[in-house]
């Protein structure tokens, strides 16, 4: 089938893919203590890698025991000098676009940054999760996912180092190691990751390969339902797999500080509106805390650090 071009920022909610163009493929793998590993092409402002964060923690509390996720950063845009997109001209233009995700996805993603204080690259960003990274996975997935929350939800312009700063903080990472890192060793791993995924013919986000102890993989490209992704897993976990649901309506924040009303949805596989009445009950309990913002709500531990 042909598929589709389109600018990088345009991400296209048809296939779920912010793409970026022209890349050379070659074989590597490597294979994680699970039986399989997800290599996990992404960027941190692709609106279509957000969408599909539900997705990925349900499968993770589903299939947890069986898989790892190697994240890696692909460098959705360099700079808008460099940029040759066709329908995406500039920063402005990127924030309508945002706002149709959001419907989309249903997930809370504003838009106004690109016109308040617009990005002028995701390079920053990606380079900074590499330093994240230095101090180990858990931390580094916790600030790639404070910097989306940032971006998406606070109009945060997190190419500016005290943005990212803050995040490392927000993550629990040491702060001055963090600077430190990503003001050297970063930007190497950061070349590591664009080179690789070069090698690996990605064109766009989200790119996820399943891969086995044996090197064989399926990869899921673009945004999609979660039995694409449940069944790229299955078909490479040997045995059979046992699923694991969630013990309570708690139990997503034993493992996540915030969620979002579609993550709580479909970690639970029930409807936003119960999901939303759910939530509200825990917030009267005291348990968690509900954040408003103006492209939605954040729910969060009541216990974790606003």
């Amino acid at each position: 089938m042909e598929q589709k071009i389109v600018d990088t920022l345009l991400c296209d909610m048809e296939t779920g893919i912010c793409e970026v163009p022209q890349a050379t493929k070659k074989e590597a793998a490597a294979i994680g203590a699970k039986p399989v590993k997800l290599l996990y092409f992404t960027d941190p402002i692709c609106s279509s890698c957000w969408g599909i964060e539900p997705q990925l923690r349900k499968l993770k509390q589903e299939y947890g025991n069986y898989f790892n996720i190697e994240y890696r950063m692909g460098g959705l845009l360099k700079s808008w000098s460099e940029y040759g997109g066709r329908d995406v001209t500039g920063p402005q233009s990127v924030a309508p676009h945002w706002k149709e995700a959001a419907a989309f996805y249903e997930m809370p993603i504003d838009g106004d940054v690109w016109l308040e204080d617009p990005l002028h690259s995701s390079y920053p960003p990606s380079v900074a999760f590499k330093a994240a990274q230095l101090q180990g996975n858990e931390g580094a997935n916790r600030f790639l996912r404070r910097i989306k929350e940032m971006v998406f939800l606070g109009n945060k312009n997190i190419t500016k180092t005290e943005h990212l700063v803050q995040a490392a903080t927000d993550a629990g990472l040491d702060a001055a190691q963090f600077e430190k890192d990503y003001e050297q060793k970063a930007k190497e791993l950061f070349e590591d990751d664009l080179s690789m995924a070069g090698a690996w013919g990605v064109r766009g986000f989200p790119t996820i390969y399943f891969i086995d102890e044996e090197d064989n993989r399926f990869k899921v490209y673009g945004s999609k339902p979660y039995g694409v992704y449940e069944q790229a897993l299955l078909k490479l976990v040997p045995g059979e797999p046992t699923k694991s649901k969630p013990a309570s309506f708690e139990t997503i924040f034993d493992v996540y500080e915030t969620a979002t009303l579609k993550e709580f949805a479909v970690f639970y596989d029930i409807t936003s509106a119960a999901a939303e009445s759910t939530l509200n009950s825990l917030v009267e309990a005291g348990k968690i805390i509900r954040l408003d913002f103006n492209a939605g709500p954040l729910w969060k531990r009541s216990n974790s650090q606003q």
